[in-house]
């Protein structure tokens, strides 16, 4: 079928690219102004160039297609608070429900987070059943994915939109050109990463997640969540994973949770002296300490989400990483 896809050129996007490809589907993929797109510019596809908050633009490009994959996100967790986050997040979104319901599009696939779901223990891990719990954190980015999800939902409800809904943990793949989550990998492999916290992910490799999300397109039931992961990992394990790929020696030091909070707060008072992007805040050190487990089972059973050992993600993480000095 023929594919419209939002946030095309993120890690996420551009594996989705390739394995809607492979798949046969023809791609229309929607690009920001200016943006260079290096990790899908030789692909067969066709890009049109757009803004998620102009509707009407949004409108014409949709057009012809059969069904409509919104990636597009403002991941950014400094500043902590940021209306572009809510703009991107939550009007994009309804632009994209309103784009698809207008057009008749026959399915949609809305990229959410498992953050919108309270994360569990090893024993017990965090499902779709889960409350939302992530306004403890004080981040639009986790309060603005729910509040899109919300939507997506309610339209479901009430306009009978067609849409599915992926809620992906912590991806681990190439293509991953800012870095986001790769920077873990990144950071560990050029040994700036003295130590492990407490705490630990879900984590999951892309292609999985861009597999699940594809295989929404026919399969999963309108309405519903699905988390994306695979396997539960501390910081300590993943971190032996990363070393043993990267041929180089894991952090040895336990960094105990009190000092990571007050590391927190004040990389969080200097972003905002200083007007500069903080390389850590008062959230992101409480995630470093917290257990964010979740079960993929629902996923797995509904959507036959492979669930690829995660050292191999790590590999073709490195290897792209490597390949394109990085590293």
């Amino acid at each position: 079928m023929k594919v419209f896809l939002t946030g095309p050129d993120g890690l996420l996007g551009s594996n989705l690219v390739r394995l809607l490809l492979a798949e046969g589907h023809a791609v229309k993929a929607l690009v920001y102004p200016g943006s260079q797109s290096k990790t899908i510019d030789d692909l067969p596809i066709e890009k049109v160039s757009g803004d998620i908050l102009d509707y009407e633009s949004l409108l014409v490009a949709m057009n012809g297609c059969e069904a409509v994959i919104h990636a597009a996100a403002n991941t950014s967790v400094w500043p902590t608070k940021s209306p572009k986050i809510w703009d991107i997040n939550v009007k994009g979104t309804q632009h994209a429900i309103d784009a698809v319901v207008e057009l008749g599009i026959k399915r949609m696939v809305h990229v959410s987070s498992a953050s919108s779901f309270t994360h569990g223990s090893l024993d017990q891990p965090g499902d779709e059943t889960a409350p939302f719990g992530g306004d403890q954190y004080g981040l639009d980015y986790i309060e603005s994915k729910y509040a899109g999800q919300q939507i997506v939902q309610r339209a479901v409800a009430e306009r009978g939109l067609p849409a599915v809904i992926i809620n992906p943990t912590y991806m681990i793949g190439a293509f991953d050109s800012l870095p986001s989550s790769g920077k873990l990998l990144v950071n560990l492999a050029k040994k700036k990463l003295p130590g492990y916290t407490s705490g630990g992910k879900n984590f999951v490799y892309v292609k999985d997640v861009a597999q699940a999300i594809i295989n929404a397109l026919t399969m999963g039931r309108v309405g519903e969540c699905y988390i994306a992961g695979n396997v539960n990992h501390s910081y300590q394990e993943i971190f032996h994973i990363m070393a043993k790929v990267a041929q180089v020696s894991p952090p040895k030091l336990a960094v105990p949770d009190a000092l990571m909070q007050i590391i927190g707060r004040i990389s969080t008072g200097w972003g905002k002296l200083a007007r500069k992007d903080s390389p850590m805040n008062h959230a992101t050190a409480k995630f470093a300490c917290e257990s964010q487990y979740y079960s993929p089972q629902k996923a797995v059973q509904e959507l036959k989400m492979p669930q690829t050992p995660i050292e191999a993600a790590i590999q073709e993480a490195y290897d792209w990483f490597v390949e394109n000095e990085y590293i």
